[in-house]
């Protein structure tokens, strides 16, 4: 099975929180300190997809949109 993201991937988002972990990791326009583990996960990603390494799309809001709307119909 082929890998999901790339070694250089990995590499982008260990880095990331290796800055989250010594509090120097600050979030895109509002410059906010990121204190949320899957935040920073989030800002290595967008990084790696940036750069044009091996990551997979974005999951598109459609489907939780959906999701919602049939559970308040129950």
């Amino acid at each position: 099975m082929a890998r999901k993201y790339s070694r250089k991937a990995s590499s982008d988002v260990e880095r990331v929180m290796k800055k989250r972990k010594a509090g120097t990791l600050r979030s895109g326009r509002s410059k906010k300190k990121v204190k949320s583990r899957k935040q920073a996960i989030a800002i290595g990603l967008s990084e790696a997809r940036a750069k044009g390494r091996k990551v997979p799309k974005k999951a598109s809001k459609k489907k939780t949109a959906k999701k919602r709307k049939t559970s308040k119909k129950r």
